[in-house]
């Protein structure tokens, strides 16, 4: 008598059930290749071989757009159940281990790679047993894997204005600062009202940045609008932007950490600059921790200190020429920002 579960066991692999999962999570064959680490045909090949065991199509791609089908979103739930079930028992292996052996899977938005390389490297230091995963992309691709529970621990710039079941934790400030080049002709003033940013161009993030959405909204509450001239997908693509002097941005004052010691960018000294943020990490509510992300949260309390600290080291030497400047004027009491002011 045939067994069609022993068919599949026979014949699915676990790597075309995670490919399938990332084409179903993130509806393009694209975008899961990228995600995948794999070429687009791999992909193709790796859903054609599952598609024939299973003996029904699992999509149907209308125009550009993947669907599944009622087999799809059957499998997409035998799927989830599937890897909760890896999951749950990779954790329990890690947490026998302890932290002599172990695991940890990192998610960021993008502004925090400028750091969670380091952080990861002192807690490896640390904990020199211990293994790492680190996953770059925008915010909205993070709450996507977060929704999906598809790594232990997640850093965010914010929290997100969607309601979401996760607990979320602020380590560090993450200020935002309106930076020019070094000879732009706000670099020596001192308390420039928002109002004359109107006049410059911008460079701003692409859609989907959780700084962009920030920084619009503040404008908006200004009642300003923004003179945009382009929008880049990086944040060293707006500082080259800048460096080219094709206009000025706000910024994470941690994407200027690596600036040299005579820098091309300065801060400019705007009225209610900078704008205030933190530093979160989060995870989806009810999840349970492995040991060695429990270890990684409690150790983010102590990078938040020294975080902060390489901020006033970055913020003095980018505000170092306007505030030596022989022919500027001192700024009135309190005009000047600081990046420890964390609110």
């Amino acid at each position: 008598m045939f067994d069609p579960m022993l068919n599949l066991a026979r014949h699915v692999s676990l790597r075309q059930l995670q490919v399938f999962e990332a084409i179903a999570r993130l509806k393009s064959f694209t975008k899961a290749a990228d995600e995948l680490y794999l070429t687009q045909p791999t992909v193709s090949t790796q859903i054609k071989r599952l598609t024939d065991v299973i003996g029904l199509p699992l999509f149907e791609q209308i125009g550009r757009q993947v669907y599944l089908t009622d087999a799809g979103r059957e499998l997409q739930t035998a799927v989830k159940d599937v890897f909760g079930v890896l999951d749950r028992f990779e954790m329990k292996v890690s947490d026998i281990k302890g932290l002599k052996q172990g695991y940890l899977r990192l998610c960021v938005i993008t502004t925090a790679k400028y750091f969670a390389p380091e952080v990861l490297g002192r807690f490896c230091q640390r904990h020199n047993g211990v293994d790492v995963s680190l996953k770059v992309t925008n915010r909205d691709s993070v709450l996507e894997r977060l929704i999906s529970n598809k790594d232990d621990l997640y850093i965010l710039g914010q929290n997100p204005e969607r309601e979401l079941d996760m607990v979320t934790k602020a380590f560090a400030p993450n200020p935002l600062y309106v930076i020019a080049h070094r000879d732009h002709p706000l670099a020596g003033e001192f308390d420039i009202p928002m109002e004359r940013l109107t006049g410059e161009y911008f460079i701003m993030r692409e859609p989907g940045s959780g700084i962009r959405d920030y920084v619009l909204k503040t404008f908006e509450q200004a009642g300003l609008k923004p003179r945009v001239r382009m929008e880049l997908g990086s944040n060293e693509a707006i500082k080259h932007a800048i460096y080219g002097q094709l206009g000025i941005s706000i910024l994470s004052l941690h994407t200027l950490v690596q600036e040299g010691p005579e820098p091309q960018l300065t801060i400019l000294d705007v009225r209610g600059f900078p704008l205030q943020r933190q530093w979160y990490v989060a995870y989806p509510k009810g999840k349970e921790l492995s040991v060695v992300a429990s270890a990684f949260l409690a150790f983010l309390d102590e990078e938040g200190e020294q975080l902060s600290k390489q901020l006033e080291t970055t913020y003095h030497r980018l505000a170092a020429r306007r505030e030596v400047g022989a022919d500027s004027p001192e700024p009135r009491s309190g005009a000047r920002p600081r990046p420890a002011d964390t609110g």
